[in-house]
């Protein structure tokens, strides 16, 4: 049939019609550096299975103690803190697209160099570079996002983001937790090569949004720090991330034991990327409506509701319904996060300041395993009980902040 032609009505056009409008409220009018970004994202965490069963490959498959472990994967975090700092003045100084792929070759490379680690004087710095490499593209892609997509709907590309990064990391748990019951070289293998796909995509395909040359030497590597309501923020976060990284860094301990498989850990995680991918689309692109103090408190508190079913669980059910409550409130407090970062940056800072939040994230992560895996010693309700106290903390900071938020960003 050609295009002049009048078709017949069919029952379920009006549905079609709903569908296209769905989508074109939801991901309608984004740029395409945006997309190409997105698809990248996809592919990248459609391969990030290491880091989630980095406790468990160290403990079963390397024989390393649990506190033993706690320490090594706090050298992650100690490579996170010094991670997306950097990352974020090579954005700012030589350009978005080379902080993107070069650090997305970099982490295929020292992930190789991990998985084929068998001593503690390999397996120690090879944690460590991973630190630095794993998230030294973020602060890149926040501030391609914030360059390429005008404010007004920055909260709705960010938290399609997220929902990109959860609909790979979801499938990559599920693939992961299969894989890992069957030894863990080819999860190394296919992480290394999905960050290969992501930087050559970049690369390719994303144009330069760097500032003009002149406008962004002004401001030295430490100048966010001098901005106080963005420092602020940053403590909030670390907070938060302490909390967060317990998916991680205990979670997979905690329910081993339980006496349950990889196979159950990594099919509860999978419901986060699920959770995400059925409820991002759904109010996503309403946040922007609200305030962003006010939602981010919100999901720290839904987090805390989250962490706190965590004490009464015991089966592969109850660990994924309080995981399906806490994903409810990382919706809220991610997308939220990138767009109060993109309000205070100044554009030719605007991976600096990603590179703060990052080292945020970073110092969240290096606390999270040393501080998670000895509450997990003294019982999980002592270690879920108290993460939820600092989600009630973080929400109580953003409160305080926010009238501070409100007169940075007051048109």
């Amino acid at each position: 049939m050609s295009r002049t032609d009048t078709p017949a009505p069919h029952p379920t056009e009006p549905a079609e019609g709903r569908l296209r409008a769905f989508v074109r409220v939801r991901a309608g009018g984004l740029p395409g550096a945006f997309w190409v970004l997105w698809g990248g994202t996809l592919v990248n965490r459609l391969g990030s299975m290491v880091n989630p069963f980095l406790s468990l490959y160290l403990t079963g498959i390397r024989g390393v103690p649990i506190g033993t472990t706690g320490l090594i994967l706090a050298t992650v975090g100690v490579g996170s803190v010094i991670s997306q700092p950097l990352g974020g003045f090579i954005a700012d100084r030589f350009g978005r697209r080379v902080a993107l792929s070069g650090g997305m070759l970099a982490n295929g490379a020292t992930l190789l160099t991990l998985g084929h680690a068998h001593s503690l004087g390999v397996l120690v710095p090879a944690c460590f570079v991973l630190g630095i490499t794993i998230d030294f593209f973020r602060p890149a892609a926040q501030a391609l996002v914030a360059d390429t997509v005008p404010a007004a709907d920055r909260t709705r590309a960010f938290g399609l983001l997220l929902w990109s990064v959860n609909l790979g990391f979801s499938m990559a748990m599920v693939l992961g937790g299969y894989l890992a019951s069957h030894g863990y070289q080819l999860i190394f293998w296919l992480d290394a090569g999905a960050c290969s796909v992501f930087a050559v995509l970049v690369w390719l395909a994303v144009p330069e949004t760097q500032p003009p040359a002149g406008e962004h030497s002004a401001g030295g590597f430490l100048t966010p720090v001098r901005d106080r309501a963005m420092l602020a923020f940053a403590g909030i976060i670390v907070v938060y991330a302490t909390v967060f990284q317990q998916a991680f860094a205990t979670l997979p301990l905690a329910m081993r034991g339980e006496g349950l498989s990889s196979t159950a850990y990594g099919t509860v995680m999978a419901v986060n990327g699920l959770v995400v991918i059925a409820a991002q689309p759904l109010i996503g692109h309403r946040l922007g409506a609200f305030d962003k103090s006010r939602v981010l408190a919100t999901g720290f508190g839904v987090a805390a509701v989250g962490t706190t079913v965590m004490v009464f669980a015991s089966t592969t059910l109850r660990y994924g319904l309080a995981v399906a409550v806490w994903t409810l409130g990382e919706i809220l407090v991610f997308a939220m996060t990138s767009s109060v970062v993109a309000d205070l940056a100044p554009p030719h800072l605007r991976g600096r300041y990603n590179g703060l939040i990052g080292m945020a994230w970073g110092t969240g992560f290096l606390l999270a395993p040393v501080a998670g895996t000895r509450l997990l010693l003294a019982g999980s309700t002592t270690l879920w009980l108290t993460a939820a106290c600092l989600c009630l903390v973080a929400a109580a900071g953003q409160l305080s902040l926010a009238p501070v938020l409100r007169r940075r960003t007051a048109p």
